[in-house]
């Protein structure tokens, strides 16, 4: 999705020894999803994390850790704040500690395990995923390091280790979108389509012992053509061909899959070719997966595999089209974010992961578009168990691509393709997304499609963007060496440019905005690309099918809706963010989508049973309420005397939905006007949320008390905020009244310090830039750079003094 751009950016076997544990208690939060009330230090996500590699020696460390949050630039602390939960994100309200990690900070973990050693073993150390820079040690030393923040990552940590108890150190680094490495939606300053960060430990840890030599990594490819599995299995440490050693795999029930041939490829890995006669093909329709174990000496993994295809291919009429197991097959799909109000990046529990896949396909979606996330290995299990197809996004650079920040998006991107070559429900791996990044887009989509030639590539979904049919930004050569054609339209779906060879597909529409009382975020805003009463969206979203039913006809191979629920401050999704309220029923999206989706397409006799089938969803109808007068019921007890913090933050909040400005400022300035210092960190971060200019309640407490603010938001938050409200209230007034006096404005804002003469120098630099007033220009972009210059993007600051050269 994209926003209109603005003047401002805006171990052996292990045992757990027991840590001298505290109460734990989530943080408070303004909604929370039903599963979060089963997390606790015991539970904390305890099924085996990587379903395709599943060994029985092995050891969760989930649970309560010591943390500390110290300077960057400083050592290991020698004292400890507190206890976090792991694998819950630090800024998230199931770790209990609910902080935001700052650039100029490391987060520290700590905690004891407990070692016996044995003969002939090695123990293992595993991260499903640490956001984004994580040093590990085991008793004070230092046993390896991982920069990345969605890639698992292993280390052997057996000669670090001594019998009986040991100190495991976590050392994290998360610059989010300040530093080089890809971090998806996670912003230091949320708002609109960008979210809450994800720092630190956010998927499981655990130990696992394995033999000397052991199965190190499983590829497997599936040719449905020939019928074999393609299995390349890679080992710990080299295996003599005198050794006699050979690796077993054995599927599950076939008795006629048979190792056709094994072939050592060099001194670690070995390609076997796997008979699968008459294959039963994985489709959502039916997800069947084969059950495969494999074997090295005394080294025993399970794992599954699904027979399928995924092409391009022509149907009956010409029209290229997306194949799966060579039948055209539309790509229904939804974009899903895979965030959570409880646990941000984490699912609080397997059910709750599971759950979002089961209530998608309840919806009559045959495609999840998985958008610049990486998710844990489970989610893909369930994707792979429940009949999902997902399309891939890789995590998009820093936009303003910093050095360094190329080389960190294709690692990641090697990678994600490795980590998750087996699923099956993969079908297609999306590259770019709306220019966030772009660069390089011919080679690099030859190296993807080189790199895994078994899935189809989306080489740049939405290089073509249109908002309300408007063209962004126009592109010369649009979805060079890609396998499909993609254009994202909002809000109304429209048809893909046509390339020979290539699928067209719409990569995103929709974004229709419905708001529904008491399960929302409460940011201080809700967006969508449009908004509508719940109960015309049932109307707006049929017609929006009935569209793509046209488009289907005319070579439209796959869609994706924006998007399947809502999302911190959007309120775009067919469900809420606590996963509570559907807005369209279940029953009645499907017979919607039945006309798109090939596996609805059933006779009369089985479409009865198809249309009242949830897939063990539960989740209650919209309450079609109008939100207005919701509203005058809070405004009437408002007018009554009712002045309590929490109505008062859900009344700005339900103002705005209501369209009533003046009762949003009303109550916000109220709420605000009601905190007395010092104030919480949820505190600060709601009056950030309802000040907006220095005409609210809330800006003078945040000038006057910069530095509680500060410890909060991060100096350059602050800094940016303050910004942008001297912007709103004093400058904007001026600047609207035609022939701008910069002279007035510069006395307005003299008294702000730095934030208003920062501000000043850049609505000066701009202003004079967009009007090519070079003369005035010159003076004021070198002024603004040499003052602030570090404060903005390399390509903007590029720009500014390329102007300043040319025209000097």
């Amino acid at each position: 999705m994209k926003m209109k751009s603005h003047l401002l950016w805006l171990l052996g076997t292990a045992a757990i020894s027991a840590n001298a544990q505290t109460v734990y208690k989530m943080q408070p939060v303004a909604i929370q999803s039903r599963w979060a009330k089963e997390v606790s230090p015991e539970n904390a996500l305890k099924s085996y994390p990587r379903p395709q590699m599943v060994r029985t020696g092995w050891t969760n460390l989930n649970g309560l850790w010591d943390y500390a949050i110290t300077p960057k630039d400083t050592g290991q602390p020698t004292a400890f704040e507190g206890q976090i939960l792991v694998p819950y994100p630090i800024e998230s309200a199931l770790s209990g500690v609910k902080k935001t990690l700052l650039p100029t900070q490391n987060l520290w973990y700590k905690r004891n395990i407990s070692f016996s050693p044995k003969t002939g073993e090695r123990t293992l150390l595993h991260f499903g995923a640490v956001d984004w820079q994580a040093t590990v040690f085991v008793n004070g030393k230092e046993v390896g390091q991982h920069k990345g923040g969605y890639a698992a990552f292993s280390f052997d940590i057996t000669d670090a280790l001594r019998s009986g108890s040991n100190e495991l150190t976590v050392k994290v680094f998360d610059p989010s979108d300040q530093g080089t490495g890809p971090h998806g939606k996670q912003v230091l300053n949320p708002q609109n389509i960008y979210y809450t960060p994800s720092s630190g430990i956010w998927q499981t840890v655990w130990l696992e012992t394995v033999p000397t030599v052991s199965i190190v990594d499983l590829k497997m490819t599936p040719d449905i053509d020939k019928g074999v599995l393609s299995l390349r299995v890679t080992t710990s440490a080299v295996i003599p061909a005198q050794a006699g050693i050979s690796i077993k795999a054995v599927v599950s029930g076939c008795s006629e899959c048979e190792i056709l041939k094994q072939v050592q490829d060099d001194d670690r890995t070995r390609s076997i070719v796997l008979k699968i006669p008459n294959a039963k093909l994985w489709s959502p329709a039916n997800p069947y997966l084969y059950d495969l174990t494999v074997k090295l000496g005394k080294d025993e993994v399970k794992s599954y595999f699904g027979m399928r295809k995924i092409s391009i291919g022509k149907d009956a009429k010409g029209i290229d089209r997306i194949f799966l197991n060579n039948k055209p097959y539309y790509n229904l799909g939804t974009l899903d974010q895979g965030f959570w109000p409880d646990g941000l990046y984490t699912a609080p529990t397997d059910e709750a992961l599971a759950f979002d896949i089961k209530a998608i396909k309840a919806m009559g979606f045959n495609t999840i578009r998985k958008h610049i996330k990486v998710e844990p290995a489970r989610w893909y299990y369930w994707a792979d168990k429940l009949g999902m197809l997902v399309w891939q996004d890789f995590v998009n650079p820093n936009q303003s691509l910093p050095e360094g920040s190329k080389e960190e998006f294709e690692k990641g991107a090697l990678d994600e393709m490795t980590q998750l070559h087996n699923n099956p429900s993969i079908v297609a791996w999306v590259l770019f997304n709306e220019k966030w990044g772009q660069y390089d887009q011919q080679r690099l989509s030859e190296w993807v499609k080189k790199t895994d030639p078994s899935r189809i590539l989306n080489g740049h979904s939405g290089e073509l963007l249109y908002v309300n049919e408007q063209l962004r930004s126009p592109s010369p050569n649009a979805y060079v060496s890609a396998d499909m054609t993609d254009v994202h339209s909002y809000p109304d779906p429209m048809m893909p440019i046509k390339q020979a060879g290539k699928a067209q597909v719409c990569g995103e529409f929709g974004g229709i905005g419905v708001f529904i009382p008491d399960h929302q975020w409460l940011t201080g805003s809700a967006w969508g690309y449009i908004q509508e009463k719940p109960a015309a969206l049932k109307a707006k979203y049929t017609i929006m099918n009935q569209h793509l039913q046209l488009m289907e006809k005319e070579g439209l191979s796959g869609s994706i809706y924006t998007q399947p629920f809502d999302v911190e401050g959007e309120q775009n999704g067919l469900m809420t963010y606590d996963r509570e309220v559907v807005k369209i029923p279940f029953a009645e999206m499907r017979k919607i989508h039945s006309q798109l989706n090939p596996d609805l397409k059933v006779s009369r006799r089985d479409s009865s049973l198809e249309m009242t089938t949830n897939y063990g969803v539960t989740a209650q109808n919209a309450d079609l309420t109008e939100p207005g007068i919701a509203y005058s019921v809070m405004l009437q007890e408002y007018i009554g005397g009712k002045r309590d913090l929490s109505f008062l933050k859900k009344m700005a909040m339900m103002a705005m939905q209501a369209g009533d400005k003046p009762g949003a400022l009303l109550a916000g300035s109220a709420y605000v006007s009601s905190l007395k210092m010092p104030l919480s960190e949820e505190d600060i971060n709601n009056v950030v949320q309802f000040t907006k200019s220095t005409k609210d309640a809330g800006f003078n407490l945040m000038n006057t008390n910069a530095d509680a603010f500060k410890k909060v938001m991060g100096d350059r938050k602050y800094t940016v905020a303050m910004m942008n409200m001297i912007l709103k209230g004093e400058m904007e007034p001026l600047m609207n009244q035609g022939n701008t006096d910069w002279t007035v404005i510069e006395a307005r804002v003299k008294p702000y310090g730095a934030p208003g003469e920062e501000i000043l120098l850049r609505a000066k630099t701009v202003g004079f830039y967009n009007q090519q007033d070079w003369a005035n220009y010159v003076p004021a972009a070198k002024a603004y750079l040499e003052k602030f210059g570090a404060n903005i993007p390399e390509q903007e600051r590029s720009m500014f003094q390329g102007a300043i050269d040319q025209h000097k």
